[in-house]
């Protein structure tokens, strides 16, 4: 799609608009039944929402100075009739498990005669879901965002701005981090890099942002940490590259950096992040995020299959013992969260088994089990396209409780019997967060965490917080759950006398457990409903 000149816009476009404006920012609600909303603990923490976002306040950042902003988060507030009031044109979009709301906040900004811009990786993946917005800003925000703001003072209407090519990082803004109410967050997020050098079939990631990453220069990053500390920030900094290791080299040369920097600072934040399981293989990597301050990481394991892994197009995860690898993870203080993903062509019968065995094996606690998704204008889409297996509106999510692939995944036809598919996923659940297995994979992680280089500094705020908390989990898994009681006080007395440095790292994984425990019964017999149904439909 070419970029639309203002010109070929719609006729009656306004007279030129003046400097000043009133720009809405409106990020989207994620569906409720998700598996990463951690509303549960949320609630125990004191917290609304798991995490910041981070790409609608980099748009932010983007915008005129002139501009007067307002941000509105509708996963921790409402969007109020006052707020599109006081708007002079709204801004939103977001990913796919937000499509539903941010179609709901267009037709709300229309409904008060507000026009609405949307960007954001869903809409430009699937621009034609969108077509109700007045503008549409395809791609990365820094490389297009200017030719929309030129076209708007310049009095249009509507069109349609799409990026040719993926922008330098290195000139990205500091995010407009004061726009967040801070206490509504379990963590702020900050980017490194954007992009990823692998060529996985079924992710979006290098379509969106390339293969090859980009990363931001030393100084930017410190400075947008400068930014947190002078805003009062304390506490965990997510940094949210899909793939944080994409360019070793250029990550070593950072975090070197970022230990100065936190030694400077007296350690006010602790980190995650996402990362390829080659990770394990550098030591002088690990070493560096240990003494930085990385706390856990997301790994996309997917499968234990190798034929299955080669066939997705992901053969790192071939050249290796998984265990050895988490393991040596676990040694630098780092805990894993991985995912799994259900639905490949060349899944075998009995991959339950073999996946709970590898589940057990490297003993990762949480474990993001899903469905595989075919997303929009992926290698795995264009191929089922062309094999006419995609089913109708595979690029939206329909029902009121669908949210992520764990609900709203095989959006084609699969090759193995779907009900097969979808039993042994139910399998997997039922025992990967059975209480007593999931509780004994936290103990077996706790005692192998290397905690000895941690050393944020907890504010009093956070220690009276933590200790909220635990009061909290105590009495909803330690007292009031029969089916926890046991393992909850086993699992801190175990940390305590074997691991108490990692005491704080094994209540994050115990707190998790309040979300994922009730939100893997729900999948069970969501997927049960579904089995029965497909059933008497077969007979």
């Amino acid at each position: 799609m070419n970029t639309i000149s203002i010109s070929a816009l719609r006729p009656g476009r306004r007279a030129p608009r003046p400097a000043a404006c009133n720009a809405l920012l409106v990020y989207p609600r994620f569906n409720p039944n998700s598996f990463w909303n951690y509303q549960a603990t949320c609630d125990v923490v004191g917290a609304k929402y798991p995490a910041a976002p981070l790409g609608l306040i980099t748009v932010a950042a983007l915008l005129p100075s002139a501009w007067n902003l307002k941000f509105v988060n509708c996963n921790t507030e409402p969007l109020e009739e006052r707020d599109l009031q006081w708007a002079d044109v709204v801004l939103t979009g977001g990913m796919l498990p937000q499509q539903r709301d941010a179609l709901r906040v267009i037709a709300a900004a229309h409904a008060a005669g507000k026009p609405v811009v949307v960007g954001g990786p869903d809409a430009t993946s699937s621009p034609h879901v969108y077509v109700d917005a007045d503008f549409q800003v395809l791609g990365e925000a820094e490389e297009i965002l200017g030719e929309f703001l030129d076209a708007w003072v310049a009095g249009a209407d509507t069109g349609v701005f799409q990026a040719k090519g993926f922008p330098n990082v290195a000139k990205s803004p500091i995010p407009r981090f004061d726009l967040l109410k801070f206490d509504q967050y379990l963590n702020v997020g900050v980017q490194f890099s954007r992009g990823c050098p692998f060529n996985c079939e079924f992710c979006d990631i290098i379509e969106l942002y390339g293969r090859v990453p980009r990363a931001k220069t030393n100084e930017q990053m410190l400075e947008e940490l400068d930014a947190l500390y002078a805003l009062g920030y304390r506490g965990h900094v997510d940094f949210v590259d899909d793939n944080l290791i994409g360019n070793k080299r250029r990550v070593k040369e950072f975090l070197p950096h970022l230990k100065t920097w936190l030694e400077a600072h007296d350690y006010p934040f602790e980190f995650t992040t996402e990362a390829t399981i080659n990770l394990a293989d550098d030591p002088e990597l690990l070493t560096l995020m240990k003494e930085t301050g990385f706390f856990a990481i997301f790994v996309g394991i997917e499968s234990p299959d190798t034929d299955t892994l080669l066939h997705m197009q992901k053969p790192q995860n071939t050249r290796r013992v998984l265990q050895q690898s988490v393991e040596k993870i676990y040694r630098a203080g780092i805990f894993v969260h991985a995912g799994f993903i259900f639905g490949f062509d060349t899944e075998k019968t009995g991959v339950a088994q073999s996946m709970i065995q590898c589940i057990e094996d490297t003993g990762i606690p949480v474990c993001m089990t899903g469905l595989l998704y075919a997303l929009p204008n992926t290698q795995l889409t264009r191929r089922l396209l062309k094999e006419g297996r995609l089913h109708p509106n595979h690029d939206r999510f329909l029902t009121d409780d669908d949210a992520d692939q764990c609900t709203s995944g095989l959006n084609f036809r699969t090759l193995r019997p779907r009900n097969e598919v979808l039993a042994d996923y139910r399998a997997v659940l039922e025992h990967v967060y059975a209480p007593a297995d999931y509780f004994a994979r936290v103990r077996r992680v706790a005692r192998q965490l290397d905690c000895s280089k941690k050393r944020f500094k907890m504010p009093p705020r956070h220690v009276l917080r933590d200790a909220r908390s635990f009061l909290r989990m105590a009495w909803k898994m330690g007292v009031t759950n029969p089916a926890t009681r046991i393992q909850f006080w086993w699992t801190f007395a175990d940390g305590l006398l074997r691991n108490p440095r990692g005491l704080r790292y094994t209540g994050a994984m115990v707190a998790l457990y309040l979300h994922l425990g009730p939100f893997a019964r729900f999948i069970a017999n969501k997927l049960t409903v579904e089995i029965d149904e497909g059933a008497r439909q077969a007979s």
